[in-house]
């Protein structure tokens, strides 16, 4: 299938400019970038996708031996990039999509020119010295609650992700996004990004990457984030003043700010 039917590729903005993808966390899909990705088109070719079993995609094309890794997704984000012979590409990923994003910069370099990543978290899983914010009795009892009751795990889940519990819209979209999609795409997306570990790839990322770290994220918290700066050879980090997991919807004015200023500053150096 044409992969720019496949994943309802939408592109806008100043066409021939610098293209920037805006790619989006589990449970959401390319509306979530609707506050942010329009301050860029001035300047850039603005392309927003859905994941496989998302949004507008085609849920036909969901194979689940190919998304039981991210490397899957990764791939998917290299047919788009390739269809529509994108170069110097800024990719923008959200949550587990800016490991995705990671993924797919390693494998074709020579197509990105940098990687923003918002939310970023190789492993979510505690490792040794490595706190990743989850015990694996978390994540095993995680995804019984969603395979046994998702619709009931969205309504819990949701509004923590997002934060901001004095803004309770934010979490009520975030639940109705989530509840949106496929259950059983989502237990198998949610098991693929929760049992994940690219701590090795972080150091193989070539291009300079942004680290946008929220504070009072319990998804990735801010030891993950410094973690994955500190480990890709060409990091930034960014402490937000945003909370929760999602900035481009709570805080999409800082948002645009920070990647605007860093996309700058790589013009100018």
């Amino acid at each position: 299938m044409d992969p720019l039917a496949r994943h309802n590729v939408v592109t806008s903005g100043a066409e021939g400019r610098q293209p920037m993808l805006f790619a989006h966390g589990f449970g959401c899909d390319q509306t979530m970038w609707r506050h942010v990705a329009p301050a860029f088109a001035d300047r850039h070719r603005v392309i927003t996708f859905d994941h496989v079993g998302a949004g507008g995609s085609h849920l036909a094309a969901y194979d689940p031996q190919k998304y039981a890794d991210l490397r899957g997704y990764a791939s998917d984000v290299l047919d788009i990039v390739r269809e529509l012979d994108l170069h110097d590409v800024v990719f923008v990923g959200h949550s587990v999509s800016a490991m995705i994003g990671a993924l797919a910069v390693i494998e074709a370099p020579e197509r990105f020119s940098s990687l923003v990543m918002v939310g970023p978290s190789p492993r979510y899983l505690d490792d040794g010295d490595y706190a990743g914010g989850f015990s694996r009795q978390d994540i095993d009892e995680l995804l019984e609650s969603l395979a046994s009751n998702f619709l009931g795990w969205s309504a819990a889940m949701a509004p923590a992700i997002v934060g901001n519990p004095d803004r309770a819209e934010l979490g009520a979209e975030l639940t109705a996004s989530f509840c949106r999609m496929d259950p059983d795409i989502a237990r198998q997306f949610a098991t693929a990004t929760f049992l994940s570990d690219n701590r090795e790839d972080l150091g193989r990322i070539p291009v300079p990457t942004l680290v946008l770290q929220c504070a009072e994220d319990f998804i990735a918290p801010d030891s993950v984030g410094a973690y994955v700066a500190n480990a890709v050879p060409d990091g930034t980090l960014v402490r937000m003043a945003a909370t929760g997991h999602c900035p481009n919807l709570s805080a999409p004015e800082e948002t645009i700010a920070v990647i605007d200023d860093f996309l700058r500053r790589r013009e100018a150096a």
